[in-house]
């Protein structure tokens, strides 16, 4: 299964981005989506996740201004980013949890994507 992110971008303090990310390939199904977030210098941490139940979890640095989504038929999961901060620079990583068809059985899988890079600054 294979993940392509984007969305990324500079913005300034304040501003807004929403970022994207398609999972394609042999999906029987897709339990979690997520985000993730590594800053230079700084361990990646879990920004937001949603599940097929549509039940969301948030880090407490994102709450109130980030929102997680999906789109199950397109298989996508989307992070609309609001008022946001110098501290919300990363390189954005989403990931992805599923049963996957492997030679005609279903196979767990876990897959991440490439990063998109978000940048805040004036």
């Amino acid at each position: 299964v294979q993940l392509q992110a984007s969305g990324g971008g500079l913005v300034q303090p304040g501003g807004s981005l929403r970022l994207s990310c398609a999972a394609s390939g042999s999906i029987f199904s897709i339990n979690v989506m997520a985000w993730n977030r590594q800053a230079p210098g700084k361990q990646r941490e879990l920004v937001a996740y949603i599940t097929s139940y549509g039940n969301t979890k948030y880090a407490d640095s994102v709450k109130g201004r980030f929102t997680i989504s999906r789109d199950n038929a397109k298989n996508t999961v989307y992070l609309q980013m609001n008022s946001l901060k110098a501290e919300d620079t990363a390189a954005y990583y989403c990931n992805v949890v599923g049963i996957a068809i492997n030679s005609g059985a279903r196979a767990d899988f876990a897959s991440w994507g490439q990063g998109t890079q978000v940048t805040v600054s004036s």
